[in-house]
């Protein structure tokens, strides 16, 4: 059984039909890939799977369970971190305080002590600043510090809306560095990025999204390949 299904999503901005009836899954322990031009729903299927927009239809299960109608804040206690698009760090808060917010809804007290060190294992940077103002890191800090809180919640899936976006090269060089050590640790992965070679070039599966519906899926690899997704997305 897929950990999440998506079945028949459909999402209206008022009148405007901003997913039409989409639907995919993804396994345990796989990083998929949603791609498409801006404005094809991408950031939309995120906010909705997490709970942070509502469906007009359709159902989102996590688990085998129906979280369709389930809050956003109950959510992230069933085992699902979302990475959002901008990053979305407390800027007045320091790199600790950040990191202490993504464990928020959990009570185990030792359990949250032993994944703050596992993030600063995976980012040494955060540990260095930890101290430090979020609104002053760099951009790409600022991901990982998005990315380090998220894993705080201690989740089984993540949800990671244009991690690369407005980094340099380095930096996104390194934000899928990190992307692959999480898939490395048996977590699960739903990746929007704008940055389709690279999404693809770390993803197990892929879904190509236009204009609300899914026009193409299929292994990364073979859509890689793929004459019109090169043309259409990879700029060749």
């Amino acid at each position: 059984m897929a950990l999440l299904e998506i079945k028949d999503l459909v999402v209206n901005y008022g009148v405007i039909k901003a997913l039409k009836g989409i639907s995919f899954e993804v396994n345990k322990g796989e990083v998929v890939a949603l791609i498409g031009a801006n404005g094809s729903g991408k950031t939309t299927v995120l906010q909705t799977i997490s709970g942070m927009l509502s469906p007009t239809s359709g159902s989102i299960i996590l688990d085998g369970t129906d979280i369709t109608k389930i809050p956003s804040h109950k959510i992230v206690t069933m085992g699902m971190a979302h990475v959002p698009e901008g990053r979305r760090v407390f800027a007045q808060l320091s790199v600790l305080d950040n990191l202490k917010m993504g464990a928020y809804t959990r009570k185990d007290t030792l359990e949250i002590e032993n994944n703050l060190k596992s993030v600063y294992e995976s980012f040494p940077r955060l540990k260095e600043r930890e101290k430090q103002l979020a609104g002053t890191l760099s951009g790409g800090e600022q991901q990982m510090l998005a990315m380090g809180r998220a894993l705080m919640s201690n989740p089984e899936i993540i949800l990671m809306d244009e991690p690369s976006m407005g980094l340099s090269p380095i930096f996104v060089d390194e934000i899928f560095k990190i992307i692959q050590s999480i898939k490395d640790r048996g977590l699960t992965v739903v990746l929007v990025e704008q940055n389709a070679k690279k999404a693809l070039g770390i993803a197990d599966r892929a879904y190509v999204l236009e204009t609300g519906n899914v026009s193409l899926s299929g292994k990364a690899s073979d859509l890689l390949n793929d004459d019109n997704v090169r043309k259409a997305y990879l700029g060749e």
